[in-house]
């Protein structure tokens, strides 16, 4: 069974930092690309982050590039995303993601068939 589960969120106030894990089993993690993504209050689903099943290809959404880092560790089967200067846009129920294929890094929510529960971010003063 495959099983994702994000820790790390929390409250920070403006301009600090945060960095999410998700540790995953249940599936040959290196095998498959990963991604993040977040929901707001009152919004819908939205893509933060992805990279490839080795890492070395990264994709951000415009809110997160220059902010964010997305990072992989496949000896133990962790993602994890960095997130610096944060802002009160930020604030939002983020997701870790398994992709369904085995290539690129995807964005859309569709290409995703494995999702965590959710760790809160809130970022205030």
């Amino acid at each position: 069974e495959v099983q994702l589960v994000e820790s790390g969120g929390g409250l920070v106030h403006p301009g600090g930092s945060l960095r999410l894990s998700c540790a995953a089993s249940g599936f040959t993690f290196s095998m498959f690309p990963m991604g993040w993504f977040r929901q707001a209050p009152g919004k819908g689903l939205e893509w933060v982050s992805s990279l490839n099943s080795r890492g070395g290809a990264t994709g951000y959404a415009p809110s997160a590039k220059g902010r964010f880092t997305i990072s992989r560790d496949n000896a133990n089967d962790t993602l994890y995303l960095q997130m610096n200067s944060l802002k009160p846009e930020d604030t939002a129920v983020y997701y870790c993601a398994k992709s369904e294929g085995s290539r690129g890094i995807p964005h859309n929510i569709d290409e995703y068939d494995h999702w965590g529960q959710g760790t809160q971010v809130t970022v205030s003063s």
